[in-house]
This record gives structure tokens, sequence and C-alpha cells, in this order.
């Protein structure tokens, strides 16, 4: 696979493993059983089937390291032989799916026959153990849609789900031209309160992240991130954002839009008593609509008592339940969280561009295909260093060119580069640079 592709199993990793992270399942090891009894559509893979072990094993591995840790790197028997590598998998399910009472022995004998392995290259409690920990042992029928359960999710605590949604809000004048503007909000489920909204002047995805980023800084990372399926919600800048906070990222069904019905009464209460003093056109700039609708915010909705809150008011309700909260502790982990990511691969000369911008980083990535994390601001900006990762490590940063240093600069002999992406004998890239030639 490729890197992205890796990256897209690694978020397909996540998904089936986060409501274990965020306390959704009562018991972990029924619900890895449950999901292993169906096959999962695995990005670039197609259908596939794993066992509740390989699924623990993955979440062992987010504990330890992250959604890094669930992204494929490259194996380390890459060229070696496997008792039963995917082609194989793939003819031993095709076969028990076709006839899921025939006996192992007899299951093993044919496959045999047909060559689909050579003798001795696979035994027969090798194929046994492969069906049990597939699940395929009578557990081959899929349930049907119309029978499928449909189950509804808690959301009891503050900080339990966050829905997320926009409202198109009214225009502006933004440099003397009328705007439009949109209302990004994040809204806590169960007080009714709004981690962060604002109005923007752009339905974009960075009007989402950064509405998404200041709820989260303000009042932690909420458990579940429950969303339309605009693209906006679906990229897969937002999956890894999620991924990375440990935030389970959830679409509500195309077109039905009763699953969202806290956020959605919320927008017709802005629409009531915040936008009917607006009207359609709000003759100023966005920030001064923006100081007007956190007023409105702090002054009326936020400490008005809701029926549905028991008498209590957002405000009250948040903050009797504040020790559920997933506060961050480090701001610095918020922001990486936070950065986009794209592939770029590094020239023979180490230069990589970024939105038709040019940047230059050590010889020793020249040739490779690097994982740069960013902000937006920071394109363009001489001050700003991106940074460069390789398998969901940090390894070195990339500079925007400067042509006329550049020019005044003296020239050295640059060494092939090594297969790997660190030297043996470095500690990290910031030693890799300031170690003198020979």
């Amino acid at each position: 696979m490729n890197e992205e592709q890796r990256k897209a199993v690694g978020l397909k990793r996540f998904s089936i493993i986060s409501p274990v992270l965020n306390g959704q399942v009562p018991n972990n090891a029924e619900y890895f059983k449950e999901v292993a009894a169906e096959p999962i559509d695995m990005p670039g893979l197609g259908m596939r089937r794993y066992s509740a072990r390989t699924m623990q094993g993955w979440l062992s591995g987010y504990m330890r390291g992250g959604i890094d840790a669930l992204i494929n790197t490259n194996r380390s028997d890459k060229g070696q032989s496997r008792k039963i590598d995917d082609s194989l998998a793939e003819r031993i399910i095709e076969e028990r799916r076709q006839n899921p009472s025939v006996p192992i022995t007899v299951l093993y004998e044919k496959l045999l026959s047909d060559g689909a392995f050579k003798p001795g290259e696979v035994s027969r409690p090798t194929i046994y153990r492969f069906i049990e920990d597939m699940s395929l042992r009578g557990e081959l029928q899929e349930v049907a849609d119309d029978e499928k359960e449909t189950r509804r999710f808690s959301h009891e605590h503050v900080g339990d789900l966050a829905q997320i949604d926009v409202l198109y809000g009214p225009r502006v004048r933004e440099n003397g031209k009328w705007t439009p503007t949109y209302l990004h909000m994040v809204l806590d489920d169960c007080s009714r309160y709004p981690l962060h909204s604002q109005f923007y002047i752009t339905q974009s995805f960075e009007a989402h992240r950064h509405c998404f980023k200041e709820a989260v800084l303000k009042f932690g990372v909420p458990r579940i991130a429950y969303t339309d399926n605009a693209q906006i919600y679906r990229s897969q800048q937002f999956e890894y954002i999620c991924a990375s906070i440990g935030c389970t990222l959830l679409h509500s069904q195309p077109f039905v839009p009763k699953g969202r019905g806290k956020v959605e009464r919320m927008f017709r209460t802005v629409r009531m008593r915040f936008l009917n003093g607006i009207g359609k056109d709000f003759d100023g700039p966005l920030e001064q609509l923006n100081v007007r609708y956190r007023k409105w915010l702090a002054d009326d909705y936020l400490h008005k008592t809701h029926s549905s809150l028991g008498g209590l008011s957002p405000h009250e309700t948040l903050m009797s339940q504040a020790d559920k909260l997933r506060l961050p502790s480090d701001r610095r982990v918020v922001d990486e969280a936070f950065m986009l990511r794209v592939t770029r691969k590094v020239g023979h000369d180490a230069t990589t561009q970024l939105d038709n911008v040019l940047y230059e980083t050590d010889s020793l990535f020249a040739g490779k295909r690097m994982e740069v994390r960013y902000e937006p601001e920071w394109v363009g900006d001489v001050s700003k260093k991106l940074l460069l990762y390789h398998e969901g490590k940090a390894v070195g940063e990339a500079r925007m060119v400067r042509y006329n240093d550049n020019a005044r600069a003296k020239r050295r002999q640059v060494a092939k580069p090594s297969t790997d992406i660190l030297p043996k004998n470095t500690i990290s890239f910031h030693q890799a640079t300031t170690v003198k030639g020979g």
C-alpha cells in the first residue's frame, strides 16, 4: 500500500476501536467479538475479516502510540513469504462461504489439490486456526439492512457528545462589499451549551477547523463529534484531527436530520431571538456581528432556563458537570493535532512545493516521500518552518527558499542519500544538520 492508503486504513481502525476508547460499549471483549463477526470494508483492501484479538491489538497500539501506531508501516519481513498471504486468505474465506459445513480436512485437501499452496507450505492446523480467528465458523450470513439493530448512543454527561453544524447568517459589509456569513457551531448535547460558535465568511474546512479547535481549547475534547455528511466533515483532515485527540467521529444518515435535533433547535433559537433583530443584512463588518452575537449569548441564551434541562440554564448545567470535561493539559499537543497534513515528495535537490511555494530541507530526505504538517498561515512566511514526519515520527523541517540567500551560499558536495531516513549514528535530526563534513 502507498502512504495515503496506509493512512486511510489507520483511520478506519481508529473508527472501530473508538467506541471502546470513549466508553460507549459495556464490554470490550463482547464488542470486538461482535464486530469481528462481520466483514469490514477496509480502504484500498475491500471486504476483510479481522479477529477480536487483532482489534484488541489495534486498541493497545493506539494507547501506546496514538493514531500513528494504527497506520501500517513497512513490514520487517517484507519480501519473505507468509504462511497465509492475502490471496490464500481470500480463497479460504470464499470456499468457507460457499460450503460453511464442509469439514476443514476436506477444505484443506481441496485447496491443496487446486494448487492454492504447495505440500508442506501450509499445515491443516494453520488453516483451522485461521478460520477460527476470522470468526468464519457459522457466522458468515450477513444481516439484512432491514434487520440491523439501530442503537441509540448515550450522552447523559457534558462532554459526551458535541453536535456540529452550520447555519446561513446575514450579509455583512466587508471592505465595502456585501458578503454572506455562516454560523459554525459546536454544541454540547447534554447542556445545550455552544462550546464555540462564530460567524465566518466561508463554509470551508478552515472555518470549521478553527471553530472546532476553539471549542476543544476552551471546553476539552468531546468523546463523540456528531455531524451531517457535508464534505468538510468527511475530509480526511478532520478524521485525523478527531483520531489524534481521541474523539469518535460519527455522521448522521443522509437526509435524516433528526439525530442532530438539538443543534437544529439551537439554530431556530438563533433565528428567532437574534437574527430577527439583525435582518438579512448587517451594516457593519464581520467582527462587529460576532461581538453582537457573543453579547446575545452571554446576556440571553446561556443563562435562560430550559425545561429539558430540569429548570437549569445551559451555563448552570455545564458548570455542574465541569469535572466531566476532558480539558487539554498541553496546548502544544492540541496545536499539533490540528495541523494540516499532506504528503509531498522531496526532489533530488532537497526541495518540495506547498501551495506553489518552494521549500528546502536537508539533503538527507532527497527523493523521499514525507508527510508535511503545517498551519495555513505558515505558507509563504519565511519565518515559519514546515514540520516533516516519516511513519508518524518527526524527522526534520522544511524552510522557505530565499533565492537571494541561496545565490550567496557556498555549495558543498552532497553524498548519495542513504536508504535509511536517519543515519545510524545520529540521535536526532537537529544533530544531523549540525555535523560537520568529513
